[in-house]
Formats: structure tokens, C-alpha cells, sequence
């Protein structure tokens, strides 16, 4: 259903255009995951979900997959005004 935004998501990860925030980073260390279980789920894993912000009215995506090994996790991302990948949030399932 997403497939295009994922897609433009996915390229986003290999070319490093994408901002982890520092809610994001606190989640990520919290639960034991790195920037590449980050790459990793957004990847290989697939979005289950598109929600709207309710400050900025922006489109966000729920992305569901695994990290490097194996580690069920979940990201809520958008993309960004700049053209940049934002991570909002992450977390283990």
C-alpha cells in the first residue's frame, strides 16, 4: 500500500540523507539497538501503518521489521519538509 514511500524511505537509509532524533537515540540505547538495526528494519521491513501528526499535521510511518540480529523492533519516521528521512522513534517489540 506504501510501497512508494517506502521505496523512496529505503533509498533515504543507503544514501544517509536521515536524521535520527534525540528521542530516537534515547529509545535506540535504551533497548539495545544501533544505527544499523535502524538501516536494518527500515530495509527489509515494511510499513504497517501511516498516522497524522497531531502538532504539524504531517504524514508519519509506522515501520515495522528486525535489526541486525534478528530483534523484532518498530520505527516511527517521516519524511521531513528538507527532503530528509526523520526518525522519530524506536523501539523493541
Amino acid at each position: 500500500m506504501f510501497d512508494r514511500t517506502l521505496k523512496r524511505m529505503r533509498e533515504m537509509i543507503r544514501t544517509r540523507e536521515y536524521i535520527v532524533t534525540l528521542h530516537a537515540e534515547e529509545e535506540r540505547e535504551a533497548d539495545d539497538l544501533s544505527v544499523f538495526d535502524i538501516e536494518n528494519c527500515i530495509l527489509s521491513g515494511e510499513i504497517k501503518e501511516r498516522q497524522r501528526d497531531e502538532s504539524s499535521r504531517e504524514w508519519k510511518y509506522r515501520i515495522v521489521g528486525k535489526g541486525l540480529r534478528g530483534k523484532k523492533m518498530e520505527i516511527i519516521a517521516r519524511i521531513g519538509s528538507t527532503g530528509k528521512l526523520i526518525i522519530i522513534t524506536v523501539y523493541s517489540v
